[in-house]
């Protein structure tokens, strides 16, 4: 595809798809601007700056974020796949993230309890910014990664570069207005309910990490018990069924099909990513339960394998 196609592609599914996505997982980095907003309340503060700031920081922001993204979209198009993070390596990245965003949040805290926050110059704001808006390449969404499967598939890195050009630039308008709405808020009373909904940010992220990479024992729900191809919906919601049954021993065949977009439309399961719809083909496998997520672990299905019997869905 020529640069300007991969351009207009990456655009669109940035405005259409990447938007909820995109801010919910990575969205939790811009509360390292909130902690860094002076306040003004109480006059306890000497001096403080003015919201017209605003611009400045988040044009920082989204600056980082487009250079990261870009970068990695022009290694992906000339190296391939040979690049491309490994789920562990994500998750590791997630549970990173979640922590980072647990500072922010615990910072924001104990400053809106003490009525008061320390200043910091413009210039080093601007270095924060520019960094946090970088850093967001690290927790690709689930969008983010078909994006970055289209680079791969690009085999140029002038392509690979636009198609995550024209990603950063359609979720732009949705970061922009969070991030105004973040530093608002954090100069209202508004800042302790801010830290307090960060925090849970944080700590969602650290389990979606700790789902992707195995690391968080879950129960299997009763699996159904109709009998027939091992065919499994993507939904908006997870994965449906959410355990099958299939027989130890013997190669498997799984029909992934798409109902609705989002996360759960790039799987990962035995330690390797499939954008769907895919059939996936697993050797035999030993009698057990198999667990796969969504691309960020925010979503989890099971495969139990057993002796003796005949798969179910």
């Amino acid at each position: 595809m020529e640069p300007v196609s991969l351009f207009v592609s990456g655009l669109a599914a940035g405005l259409v798809a990447g938007t909820a996505s995109c801010t919910a997982v990575q969205g939790g980095l811009l509360v390292g601007l909130v902690d860094r907003t002076d306040r003004c309340g109480g006059g306890c503060c000497a001096s403080c700056r003015p919201p017209r700031a605003d611009p400045m920081v988040l044009g920082r922001f989204l600056t980082g974020r487009l250079i990261s993204h870009v970068l990695a979209g022009a290694l992906l198009g000339l190296a391939g796949s040979a690049i491309t993070l490994s789920p562990r390596v994500r998750a590791v990245l997630l549970v990173v993230a979640g922590l980072t965003v647990l500072v922010f949040a615990v910072r924001l805290i104990r400053r809106e309890k003490s009525g008061c926050a320390p200043h910091e110059p413009p210039r080093h704001l601007g270095r924060s910014a520019l960094l946090l808006g970088a850093a967001t390449i690290l927790i690709p969404c689930g969008v983010t990664l078909g994006m970055e499967m289209v680079a791969v598939s690009s085999g140029s890195a002038l392509g690979g570069a636009a198609v995550m050009a024209g990603f950063v630039a359609g979720t732009a308008p949705a970061f922009a207005l969070l991030g105004v709405i973040l530093r608002r808020i954090s100069q209202t009373r508004l800042a302790l309910l801010t830290g307090v909904a960060a925090f849970a940010v944080g700590v969602w992220t650290i389990g979606s990490g700790l789902s992707l990479g195995g690391w968080l024992p879950r129960t299997p729900a009763p699996a159904a018990a109709s009998t027939g191809p091992l065919t499994i919906w993507a939904t908006g919601t997870g994965y449906r069924p959410a355990l099958v049954t299939a027989p130890a021993g013997q190669a498997v065949e799984l029909v992934f099909k798409t109902h609705e977009a989002g996360c759960t439309r790039t799987v990962t399961i035995a330690g390797r990513d499939y954008a769907l719809p895919a059939i996936v083909r697993l050797p035999p496998q030993p009698p057990g339960t198999l667990r796969y997520t969504c691309s960020m672990g925010m979503y989890s299905g099971f495969i139990r394998f057993t002796t003796g019997s005949t798969a179910r869905t």
